[in-house]
This record gives C-alpha cells, sequence and structure tokens, in this order.
C-alpha cells in the first residue's frame, strides 16, 4: 500500500509554468502512476501517465508538447511539468498509482488504487 501526496500547485498567469510533486510514502518504484485534473463542474480528466521506470508515458491531446510526466524512483517521486498553461488548464490535479512493473500505463481513473488529495492549481487569463 502507499499514500500519495501531491504539492506544487498554485496560482500562475497564462503561459507560465508549474511543477507539481506527487510524493509517496512508500517504494514507488513498482507502481504506475497518472496524473489527473477535475475542474468545477466537470468530469475528472486524464492528464499524463508513466510506468514504473519512466520509460514509457502517454498525454492526451490537450496537454501533449506542454506538459511532461517523470518520475525519480529513488526519491518515491513523480513530477508533473506544466508549461505554456492555459486558463483552461485550471484544476485540482491528483496523482494517483497502481501497482505494476510492467511496461504498461493506465489512462482511466477506475484503473488506479490509490489516490492522493489534490492540488489546486489556477490559470489566470
Amino acid at each position: 500500500q502507499v499514500q500519495l501526496v501531491e504539492s506544487g500547485g498554485g496560482l500562475v498567469q497564462a503561459g507560465g509554468s508549474l511543477r507539481l510533486s506527487c510524493a509517496a510514502s512508500g517504494r514507488i518504484s513498482s507502481y504506475a502512476v497518472g496524473w489527473f485534473r477535475q475542474a468545477p463542474g466537470k468530469e475528472r480528466e486524464f492528464v499524463a501517465a508513466i510506468n514504473w521506470s519512466g520509460g514509457w508515458t502517454y498525454y492526451p491531446d490537450s496537454v501533449k508538447g506542454r506538459f511532461t510526466i517523470s518520475r525519480d524512483n529513488t526519491k518515491n517521486t513523480v513530477f508533473l511539468r506544466m508549461n505554456s498553461l492555459k486558463p483552461e488548464d485550471t484544476a485540482v490535479y491528483s496523482c494517483a498509482a497502481r501497482l505494476n512493473s510492467g511496461s504498461y500505463y493506465y489512462v482511466n481513473s477506475y484503473e488506479y488504487n490509490y489516490w492522493g488529495q489534490g492540488t489546486q492549481v489556477t490559470v489566470s487569463s
């Protein structure tokens, strides 16, 4: 079992950047990790995913080229670098983990077992 804590959110102007962190209480190296976001009144949206080693990543078109997911298993932390932020990126961002040591990543929220509480990202125009 692993507990996840997100940090790094905040208020930023459009065009700016933020780096979110997802810190795990235990060894994250056996887990595939994903980032999701949810804006008020909207459904949860997949943002990025990474397999256990970091060798495989996946992004939806809405963030591809702007967001980068990475991980440092020695620090039990997964990162989400967000560049060229837009007002429509405003949401609560959460990380999620699923035990898997293969070349898999997951894009659906129901495929994840563990979730953090989320961190607010607000992008002003």
